[in-house]
C-alpha cells in the first residue's frame, strides 16, 4: 500500500539515508528509534512536507513523490497536536473539510460522527485551552481522520501523556485500527510500539536496522543496539567453540557459555531473558548447564517483577518475584549463585 524505496535527504548535520520499507493496507506500522533518530523526518517525507533528495514513495501502486500535500490521501498527526486555539473543537475538526462540497448539514452530520468515535462529542462547542492533553489529542486525531486517509501518520502520539491517559489513547488507537485504518506511528517507548504494532522497524541515525513482526524484532534483536533499545540486557558478543561436541559461546572477558545452536564456530550474539535465569544462595544440584558464582550488583523493582543484577564476570540481569528475594535474602553485595540451561540461550549470528 504505502513503500518507501531508497529514500535519500541530506541536511548540515543528519539525514535519511536508504529508508526502504512497506506498510500493507491494515497494517498498524511501527516506526521505532531514539530521539534524532530521523522518525519525523521519514513521516514528514511522506505527508510532502520535505522533499527527498533520492528515492521514490509510492502510494497503492501512485508515485506521490513530487505530488502536492494535498493530494496525497494521507494525514498526518503532530507530536504537538497543532489545534487552532481560537477554533471550538468542532471547528478544529471540520477544519480539513473547507474546500469539500458539502452542505453544514452534511459537515456537521461528519463532525459529530468523529466525535462520537473519539469519545469527545460533549465537548464540541469547548475551545481547546479549556480541554486536558488527552482530549487535545482526540481532536487532533479527529480533524485527520474525518479527512479519510489512506494511512493515517502518527508523530509520538503518547509521549506527552501520563500513564492513565497513555492507556486510554492506546486503546482508542486499536479500535481505530481494527474498524480498518492502515497506521504509521512513530515512537521511541518500545513498549507501547509492543502493545500497538503489527510490524516494527527500527531506525538508527537515518537508516533501517532491523524490521519485521513484533516478535521477530523483540525475540530475535539483530545488533546489539537493537537489544538494548528494546530493554534486552542480557545481550553479549560472542565467539563459538567446541569441546566434547558441546558448543560454547565465548564472551570478551573469557567467560565460557554453554549454548544448544547447529553453528558450531564463527562471531555472533548471545541473548539470555531475565527470566530463565535462577538464583540460589549457594551452590545447588540442578540440571542447568550454565552455573556461576557472582556478587549481587543492584536489586531494583521493575513492572515485571524484582530485577538483580550480578556480577558475574559479565553482569547479568535476572529477573525474580519479590517472595524469591526474601526467600533469598539477597541484599547488594552479598554472594549468590546463577544457573541457567543451555536450551534458554539464543545464538545469533553476525
Amino acid at each position: 500500500m504505502l513503500e518507501l524505496r531508497g529514500v535519500s535527504k541530506r541536511f548540515a548535520d543528519f539525514g535519511l539515508t536508504d529508508v526502504s520499507f512497506s506498510v500493507e493496507q491494515g497494517d498498524y506500522y511501527i516506526l521505532l528509534g531514539e530521539s534524532g533518530a530521523g522518525k519525523s523526518m521519514v513521516l514528514e517525507t511522506i505527508a510532502g512536507l520535505v522533499a527527498p533528495d533520492t528515492g521514490t514513495i509510492l502510494l497503492a501502486g501512485n508515485d506521490i513523490t513530487n505530488e502536492k500535500i494535498q493530494n496525497r490521501k494521507i494525514g498526518l498527526v503532530f507530536q504537538d497536536h497543532a489545534v487552532f486555539p481560537h477554533l471550538t473543537v468542532a471547528e478544529n475538526i471540520a477544519y480539513s473539510l473547507h474546500g469539500a462540497k458539502l452542505s453544514k448539514v452534511e459537515k456537521h452530520e461528519k463532525v459529530k460522527a468523529v466525535a462520537n468515535e473519539l469519545g469527545i462529542g460533549e465537548l464540541l462547542a469547548r475551545k481547546p485551552g479549556t480541554l486536558s492533553g488527552g482530549e487535545l489529542q482526540r481532536v487532533a486525531l479527529g480533524r485527520t481522520l474525518i479527512q479519510q486517509p489512506a494511512i493515517l501518520l502518527l508523530d509520538e502520539p503518547l509521549s506527552s501523556l501520563d500513564t492513565r491517559l497513555k492507556g486510554e489513547l492506546r486503546r482508542l488507537l486499536r479500535s481505530i485500527h481494527r474498524r480498518g485504518q492502515t497506521i504509521l506511528h512513530v515512537t521511541h517507548d518500545y513498549e507501547e510500539a509492543l502493545s500497538l504494532g503489527t510490524r516494527i522497524a527500527v531506525i538508527h541515525r537515518g537508516t533501517i536496522i532491523q524490521s519485521g513482526t513484533p516478535s521477530e524484532v523483540f525475540l530475535h534483536p539483530k545488533s546489539e543496539f537493537v537489544a538494548h533499545f528494546i530493554g534486552v540486557k542480557n545481550f553479549f558478543s560472542v565467539k563459538l567453540a567446541t569441546k566434547d561436541q558441546a558448543v560454547f559461546a565465548d564472551t570478551c572477558n573469557n567467560i565460557r557459555i554453554r549454548v544448544v545452536t547447529d553453528t558450531t564456530a564463527g562471531e555472533g550474539y548471545i541473548l539470555i531473558r531475565g527470566e530463565d535465569i535462577l538464583l540460589s544462595a549457594a551452590a545447588v544440584e540442578t540440571s542447568a548447564t550454565n552455573n556461576f558464582s557472582g556478587t549481587v550488583v543492584e536489586i531494583v523493582p521493575n513492572a515485571g517483577g524484582i530485577e538483580v543484577t550480578i556480577d558475574a564476570g559479565i553482569e547479568l540481569h535476572a529477573l525474580i518475584t519479590r517472595e524469591s528475594l526474601e526467600k533469598l535474602d539477597l541484599t547488594a553485595g552479598k554472594t549468590c549463585w546463577v544457573h541457567f540451561k543451555a536450551s534458554a540461550v539464543r545464538y545469533i549470528n553476525k
